[in-house]
């Protein structure tokens, strides 16, 4: 099974162009189950073929998952990593057919996303100083918002994307698929000042790289690091507040429709494959208007006797 493992891992890489925390999150789930199932099947992990995983077998690992304490949403996770492991394998021609093929997934409780309110993002954006460092985390922190990248597409920006004169960056996201995105006033300011002021000198004697937001040595920045920047500067701004930096994929979402942006244009920016995805922020645009409702109108809140 191991070999076999390696070349789904190969395959996540190189074909489905995976995220390396999915890589590595899904490698974890798989040897942790293959750790299961050979001990149910009274085996050594090295010795366990994946046609002696059925379906009864993995919904006792389900269950007993389940009954370990752990969140469904990370059941849910290994489940899925596991049915994505047996659809290779069924293209690879180990296995005749995916045992997990008739598997229903754990139902989630959706969980609408966290925003910020527009002018708190504006907030966050001034809280980098002038150095070079500063100039940098400003130029990043405006460039997720702007265009609603995920991290890993952030980080993996080079020069030769980006375009100031048009406003707009070339952005390679999930499946290999590349949307062009535009950059609002603030973020090509924040870019421009970040490109000559701030990383030549994060740049240092380094040799040229193509990479556009670096780190102090003067490297690409990691996934790690850009979502440090975000954190730290959230820190300062709302030291109680717990979120990532994905908040400002949120928030570019949220508030294109409730300034009256098409569901539509909003799935084809934020690169979603399906419409559904996008929907749940219909539901985070209405409760937030709402929310204003019941604060500014005169008769808003609830009646008092």
């Amino acid at each position: 099974m191991y070999h076999l493992i390696d070349g789904f891992v190969a395959y996540l890489q190189a074909e489905r162009q995976a995220s390396p925390r999915t890589i590595t999150a899904y490698q974890q789930d798989l040897f942790a189950g293959l750790d299961y199932f050979a001990r149910r099947r009274g085996k050594a992990d090295a010795a366990l073929q994946a046609g002696e995983i059925d379906l009864k077998l993995f919904r006792g690992y389900l269950a007993h998952l389940g009954q370990s304490g752990l969140a469904r949403s990370t059941i849910a996770r290994k489940a899925a990593a596991w049915r994505s492991f047996f659809r290779y394998l069924v293209r690879e021609d180990a296995v005749a057919a995916s045992p997990l093929a008739g598997l229903s997934a754990p139902r989630l409780k959706k969980r609408l996303p966290e925003v910020l309110y527009p002018e708190e993002v504006g907030k966050l954006v001034d809280v980098p100083g002038e150095s070079p460092r500063g100039l940098r985390d400003r130029a990043l922190l405006e460039t997720l918002y702007a265009g609603g990248l995920r991290v890993s597409e952030l980080v993996g920006l080079d020069l030769a994307d980006l375009d100031l004169k048009q406003a707009h960056v070339r952005v390679l996201g999930k499946g290999n698929r590349e949307r062009l995105l535009p950059l609002g006033g603030y973020a090509c300011a924040a870019l421009k000042r970040y490109l000559g002021e701030g990383r030549p000198k994060l740049l240092g004697g380094k040799k040229t790289t193509g990479a556009l937001f670096l780190n102090h040595r003067g490297e690409r920045l990691t996934d790690r690091g850009a979502r440090l920047v975000f954190t730290n500067h959230l820190k300062l701004l709302a030291p109680d507040q717990q979120a990532g930096p994905h908040l400002l994929r949120h928030c570019f979402a949220t508030h294109l429709l409730e300034a009256g942006a098409d569901l539509r244009t909003v799935q084809e920016l934020l690169g979603h494959a399906r419409l559904s995805t996008t929907q749940i922020y219909t539901r985070v645009s209405a409760d937030r208007l709402q929310e204003v409702y019941r604060r500014a109108h005169p008769r808003g809140r609830s009646r008092r006797g």
